[in-house]
């Protein structure tokens, strides 16, 4: 059995678990880092070319909301399409911010047998 390792399980899958929880206790460290950053964003949307603008956190935390004297003129039907519109933009820029960040922070962490 030399060679086979320890109860039938190669060493060298061992070690190489054993660099996969390294990573992911690196990433985790990092995941609340983010978390932090996260938090700290400031994320626009805007609609109507800037007469409406709603701010959130890279968490989707809603921040506040910017309505121009122009967009109130509008009336109340389109001011809501234009608030809705700008916290459809403002909240996925948040998210591809997020999943962006998310990506850059695991890349590199492959675990062994998944």
């Amino acid at each position: 059995m030399a060679g086979k390792g320890f109860g039938g399980f190669n060493l060298g899958k061992m070690k190489e678990l054993t660099e996969a929880f390294k990573k992911a206790q690196q990433v985790q460290e990092g995941a609340k880092d983010l978390q932090a950053e996260l938090e700290k964003m400031e994320i626009e949307g805007q609609a109507g070319g800037g007469m409406v603008k709603v701010f959130l956190t890279g968490n989707q935390e809603p921040l506040r909301i910017e309505i121009s004297d122009e967009a109130v003129k509008e009336g109340a039907e389109v001011l809501s399409d234009l608030v809705t519109a700008a916290m459809k933009e403002a909240y996925q820029k948040s998210t591809d911010t997020m999943r962006g960040r998310m990506e850059e922070l695991t890349s590199g962490l492959n675990i062994p047998g998944f």
